[in-house]
């Protein structure tokens, strides 16, 4: 999900190394039939046993349907319950994030991205049509790159209200 999905994206357009950036590999799941911390940490548990490093340290693994449980104490907001994994992406800060990817039985791969890739592909960074501002100052940053734009010395266009704000996030 996201991070390891667009971040390669945003290198390879900025001819960068295909890692740059990557901190980590979110692996997201759905398993509304047990939403205990207990039931997450088993899988969690699983998949670093099938990774060998530097992968096991860096593939974080999240039961989408438990996000709820956790989100205010860590954010200070509410979060209402996810009905399944590819609703999370709608709820991410910025659109040119938004973007998942799932192999198919038929390894295939399906794209999830559901405002469309053109934010992405086009480096335009802006906030989510329809977000409301963070409320708390624990909440993700209400800057759609939160400390991400020192990652990118190149052209990343960042949109706010409609027009562009800044040519290039240095």
């Amino acid at each position: 999900m996201s991070g390891a999905v667009y971040q390669r994206v945003l290198n390879t357009l900025t001819k960068r190394a295909p890692d740059y950036g990557v901190r980590d590999y979110d692996l997201g799941y759905f398993d509304a039939s047990d939403i205990s911390y207990e039931a997450e940490d088993a899988v969690i548990r699983r998949v670093a046993a099938a990774f060998d490093e530097p992968l096991r340290s860096v593939v974080e693994v999240r039961n989408q349907a438990r996000v709820h449980v956790w989100f205010e104490g860590h954010f200070g907001e509410s979060y209402t319950p996810l009905s399944c994994t590819a609703e999370a992406l709608e709820r991410f800060v910025s659109p040119m994030f938004a973007v998942g990817v799932r192999l198919k039985r038929d390894d295939r791969l399906h794209i999830a991205a559901p405002f469309g890739l053109a934010d992405l592909f086009a480096l335009r960074l802006r906030r989510t049509p329809g977000a409301s501002p963070p409320t708390s100052p624990k909440s993700p940053p209400a800057s759609p790159a939160g400390g991400r734009e020192s990652r990118w010395k190149g052209p990343i266009r960042k949109a706010h209200r409609r027009h562009v704000i800044s040519p290039i996030i240095t």
